[in-house]
C-alpha cells in the first residue's frame, strides 16, 4: 500500500474545521479604540501590548531586532532628462539612493540589469527614471510613435498600481508619457487605443503570451520602438511558472528582432541569492546585478510566535496546537483595535476569508464601526472587487487586511505599521518580502511569524538562525524542461516560421524537441523553416501557470451570478460536489461540478462543518537519471509518473475537527509525469534500525511527511509545490521506498535540489521529528494537513530510527 502526500490543490493548509474558540488576552472593556492611524507607537510597544496579559508572552520563542540603517544618496546620471529629475523632485525625492542611480546608469548604457534590494528600497524608481527619460526623448522624434516600454508584473493588481504611480510621477511631463494597462480586465473598446497610442504598456506574462505575441502584427509599431522591458518582482518567476515565463521572454525577443528592436531588460527582485544568474536564465541575456541596498530603513522588530497546545485531540489521538488561523485572527483584531495598520498574510484563499470573518466578528463586539475597516484580499475575486479593495487599502480606509500572496508583491499600500504572517510562506525570500511590507519611511515596524502546526514551522520558530542567519534561496527554474519548451516552440512557429537560426535562442534542448513535434504533426518543416499546422491557437498549448486548464467558474445556481474562480488544479479538492466553499465571508455548498464546462454550481448555506478531500496516489519510475549509494541504501533522482484520484471527502465539525461522516466521490484520475527524488532501504538496515514489518509502513510514511515539510528550507518551494509517496515494497525498486516529487508536469527543479542537498535535508528532517515534544506524532512533526490517507499509519519513533540508520551511510560532504 502506498501512502501519499499531494502537491498544490490537494487541501487547504488553513481549514475552518481547525479553528478553536478565540479568547482575547485583553478584556474588551480595556481596549482603547483607534484615535488615529497616524499616531504610531514604537514596534516594541505594540508587541508588548499584544503579549501583556494571559500566557501570550510564552508564545514568543524568539524576537529579532533589526536596527535602523542610514541611507546613502547619489546624483542622477547626466543622461537623465532634467524634466524627469524635476518631476522626481516634485514627488518629494531630492536625490536618488546610490543603488537607484547605479541601476539607471546601466539602463542608459543599454545593459540589462537586475536590482535585488529590500522591500521599500525604491526599486521602481530605479527603472522609472531611465524609462521616462527615454520616452521623453522619443516623444521629440519628428516622425513615428517614439520610444516605447513594456512593463511585466506577475499580478494584475501590481500592474494597475504601477500605472497609477507612473501617471502621478509623469504628470509634469504632459503627453510625452502615456501609460496604460493591457490585461484581461481592459475593456475591449480601450484595447485598440493602447495598441496604437500608449508608449508605456503595463501587462503580465499571461497577456504577453496569449494576447500580444500571437497578435504581433497589430503591435508592430509598439514593438518596433521597444527600448525597455521591465520585469518586476522577478523572484516570483520560479519553478514551472518561471520556466514558462523564460520562454515567453525569448519569444518576445525574437519578435522584437523581427521588427528591428533589441530591448534592454530591467529587472527588480526581492533580495535573492545570485540574482544575476537567475535573471540571466529568465531572459537568456547577460544581466548585471545590483545587490547593495543603500536606502534607509527603520527598525524592525520580528517576533516568532508559536500557538499553544489545546485540550483537543486530532487524528490518531495526537495533540492539537491552536491554529495559526485563530491566532492570527486574534492578533489582527488586537492590532486594529490599537489603530495599528496591519496586513495578515495567509497561505490559502480560504484562510484569508476565514481570518477576515473572525476578525470582523470580534471587532463588532468592540465597536460597530470597526468591522467595515477589515477585509480579505485574494485571487479569484472579480475585477471590480479587487479594484475596490486596492483603493480602500491605498487610501487608508482599511485598517486591517487578511491577504494571500497576491498582496505580497510591491503594491503600494501607503505604508503599514505591522505584518502578521500566518505560517512560513515557503521561502526566506517571501518571508522578508512580506515582512518588508510594514514600515513607513523612516518609521519602525513589527512583523510576527505565527507558526502553523507543521514540521517546518515548528523547526523554524525554535531554530531562528535558520531564518535570520542564512542567505535567501536561489531561484530555481528550468527553461529546457521539454514539457515547457515544446508548446512555446509551437507558439513561436505560429507567430513566425521557426528557423535553424532561432534554435539557439530557445536553448540546447530545442533541437531535441523539434523532431518530436514533427512526429506529433504539430509542426511541419517546409524548406528552411518549421510551420504551425493546426487551426487552433498554438498559444493555448502552454499553461504557463501550471493550473491544469482553464479556471473553474464558481456560479450561484439560483441567480447565475459569477462569484469567482478556482484554479483547475484545485477543482477536484476545493469545489467537488458537497464541498464547503467560502467567498467574501459567505458560505456556500457545491451542488455540482461540471469538469467539461469548468463550472461549479453553488448555493448559499450555513453548514456546521467543513470538508476535506481524500485521495489515492500511485507512482511508477520511468527513468533513473542519477543514483548514488548511501551505505546499503540508494539515493536516486529521475522521471516518474504519478496517478492521483480524489475518492471521497470528510465532513468535520468546525471547532473540534471531529469527523461527522465520509461521502464517496466519482472523479476521474489525473496523471502527472514529473521528476522525483527517492531513497530505498534494505532488510539489513531495517534490522539495524529495529523497524519490524508492523512498523515499516508507519515509519516510511512519517519520514515522507516530515521530509516534504522540510524541503522548502533547501529549495525555493513550499510544501504545496511538492508531493510524496511511501511504499513498503515498491514494484520498481523491490525495496521499501520514499518518493518526493515535483507537483508540476516535467518537474520544477525542487526534487533535483533535494537530491543534491539530501544529507542536510534529511538530517534536518530527522532533527525536526526527534525534537518535537509530542509522544507519538503530531502536525508539528509527522502529520500532514493534506495527507490522502488521513495520517494513518504513522510511527514517529520508528521514523527517527530509520532516518538515523539512513544518514549513517550518507556520503561525506
Amino acid at each position: 500500500m502506498a501512502f501519499n502526500h499531494l502537491p498544490a490543490g490537494a487541501h487547504d493548509a488553513l481549514s475552518p474545521f481547525s479553528v478553536s474558540p478565540v479568547t482575547h488576552s485583553v478584556p474588551m472593556a480595556d481596549y482603547q479604540l483607534p484615535r488615529s492611524a497616524g499616531a504610531r507607537s514604537a514596534p516594541r510597544t505594540v508587541l508588548d501590548r499584544l503579549t501583556g496579559a494571559g500566557d501570550r508572552a510564552a508564545r514568543i520563542t524568539h524576537t529579532e531586532h533589526l536596527p535602523p540603517r542610514e541611507g546613502r544618496h547619489a546624483d542622477w546620471p547626466v543622461r537623465i532628462r532634467e524634466e524627469v529629475v524635476a518631476a522626481v523632485r516634485a514627488a518629494g525625492i531630492e536625490h536618488p539612493w546610490e543603488h537607484q542611480a547605479r541601476a539607471a546608469e546601466h539602463a542608459l548604457r543599454g545593459e540589462s540589469v537586475v536590482v535585488a534590494t529590500g522591500t521599500a528600497s525604491g526599486k521602481s524608481l530605479s527603472y522609472q527614471a531611465p524609462v521616462l527619460s527615454t520616452l521623453l526623448d522619443g516623444s521629440e522624434a519628428p516622425n513615428g510613435r517614439g520610444a516605447t516600454a513594456l512593463y511585466l508584473s506577475p499580478t494584475k493588481a501590481l500592474a494597475a498600481d504601477q500605472r497609477r504611480a507612473v501617471a502621478e510621477l509623469a504628470a509634469p511631463l504632459g503627453n510625452a508619457v502615456r501609460p496604460a494597462v493591457y490585461d484581461g480586465d481592459t475593456p475591449v473598446e480601450e484595447r485598440e487605443w493602447v495598441r496604437q497610442y500608449a508608449n508605456y504598456v503595463l501587462t503580465n506574462p499571461d497577456m504577453l503570451h496569449r494576447g500580444i505575441l500571437p497578435a504581433h502584427p497589430r503591435w508592430s509599431s509598439f514593438l518596433r520602438a521597444l527600448r525597455y522591458v521591465v520585469v518586476d518582482e522577478c523572484h516570483t518567476y520560479r519553478g514551472v511558472f518561471g520556466s514558462h515565463v523564460a520562454q515567453v521572454l525569448r519569444r518576445l525577443r525574437r519578435i522584437c528582432a523581427r521588427y528591428g528592436a533589441d530591448p534592454v531588460f530591467l529587472l527588480a527582485s526581492a533580495t535573492a541569492a545570485d540574482p544575476a544568474r537567475a535573471a540571466g536564465r529568465l531572459t537568456g541575456l547577460p544581466v548585471a546585478e545590483i545587490t547593495e541596498d543603500t536606502s534607509p530603513r527603520g527598525e524592525l522588530v520580528f517576533a516568532l510566535w508559536e500557538p499553544p497546545l489545546t485540550e483537543h485531540q486530532g487524528e490518531q489521538g495526537a495533540p492539537v496546537r491552536r491554529t495559526a488561523t485563530a491566532e492570527t485572527a486574534d492578533l489582527l483584531t488586537d492590532l486594529v483595535v490599537q489603530g495599528v495598520r496591519t496586513v495578515a498574510f495567509v497561505r490559502s484563499r480560504r484562510g484569508a476569508e476565514l481570518i477576515s470573518v473572525i476578525t470582523q466578528e470580534r471587532l463588532a463586539a468592540v465597536d460597530r464601526s470597526l468591522p467595515g475597516r477589515v477585509a480579505a484580499y485574494r485571487g479569484g475575486y472579480l475585477p471590480h472587487e479587487r479594484r475596490a479593495l486596492e483603493r480602500a487599502l491605498h487610501s487608508g480606509d482599511l485598517l486591517g487586511l487578511a491577504a494571500t500572496t497576491a498582496l505580497e508583491l510591491g503594491v503600494d499600500v501607503a505604508g503599514l505599521d505591522a505584518v502578521v504572517i500566518a505560517g512560513y510562506p515557503g521561502t526566506r525570500a517571501s518571508l522578508w518580502q512580506q515582512a518588508g511590507r510594514a514600515g513607513r519611511t523612516g518609521q519602525g515596524a513589527l512583523a510576527v511569524l505565527v507558526a502553523r502546526d507543521d514540521p517546518l514551522d515548528t523547526y523554524l520558530v525554535h531554530h531562528p538562525d535558520a531564518l535570520f542567519r542564512q542567505p535567501v534561496e536561489s531561484t530555481v527554474l528550468d527553461p529546457d524542461n521539454p514539457y515547457v519548451l515544446a508548446p512555446h516552440l509551437c507558439a513561436a512557429a505560429a507567430e513566425l516560421p521557426l528557423t535553424e537560426a532561432d534554435l539557439g535562442l530557445f536553448g540546447d534542448a530545442a533541437a531535441e524537441v523539434l523532431p518530436q513535434l514533427e512526429r506529433s504533426k504539430l509542426l511541419r518543416r517546409r524548406a528552411t523553416a518549421w510551420h504551425w499546422t493546426r487551426r487552433e491557437r498554438a498559444a493555448d498549448l502552454a499553461d504557463i501557470r501550471g493550473e491544469g486548464g482553464p479556471p473553474v467558474q464558481v456560479v450561484e445556481a439560483a441567480t447565475g451570478r459569477l462569484l469567482g474562480t478556482v484554479d483547475a488544479s484545485a477543482a477536484h479538492t476545493a469545489v467537488h460536489e458537497g464541498a464547503v466553499h467560502l467567498h467574501q465571508g459567505r458560505t456556500y455548498l457545491v451542488r455540482q461540478l461540471d469538469l467539461e464546462e469548468s463550472v461549479a454550481l453553488v448555493e448559499e448555506a450555513n453548514p456546521p462543518y467543513a470538508t476535506t478531500a481524500r485521495d489515492t496516489t500511485a507512482i511508477s519510475v520511468l527513468e533513473t537519471t542519477e543514483e548514488i549509494p548511501w551505505g546499503d541504501s540508494r539515493l536516486c533522482f529521475g522521471s516518474v509518473e504519478v496517478t492521483n484520484q480524489v475518492v471521497s471527502f470528510l465532513r468535520r465539525k468546525l471547532i473540534t475537527g471531529e469527523v461527522l461522516g465520509e461521502s464517496k466521490l466519482d472523479l476521474p484520475p489525473r496523471t502527472l509525469r514529473t521528476r522525483a527524488v527517492w531513497w530505498t532501504v534494505t532488510e539489513d538496515q531495517l534490522d539495524t534500525a529495529r523497524v519490524n514489518p508492523e512498523q515499516l509502513a508507519g515509519a516510511l510514511h512519517a519520514a515522507e511527511h516530515a521530509s516534504i515539510g522540510m524541503l522548502p528550507l533547501f529549495a525555493t518551494c513550499d510544501r504545496w509545490d511538492i508531493g510524496g509517496v511511501s511504499v513498503p515494497l515498491h514494484p520498481d525498486t523491490l525495496l521499501p521506498t520514499v518518493f518526493v516529487y515535483d507537483g508540476h508536469h516535467g518537474g520544477a527543479g525542487f526534487a533535483e535540489r533535494g537530491f543534491h542537498t539530501a544529507r542536510g535535508w534529511l538530517r534536518a528532517t530527522r532533527e525536526a521529528i526527534a525534537a518535537c515534544e509530542c509522544e507519538a506524532g503530531c502536525p508539528s512533526c509527522i502529520q500532514s494537513p493534506k495527507c490522502g490517507n488521513g495520517n494513518d499509519p504513522l510511527n514517529k519513533r520508528a521514523a527517527v530510527r530509520l532516518l538515523t540508520t539512513l544518514l549513517s551511510g550518507a556520503p561525506t560532504e
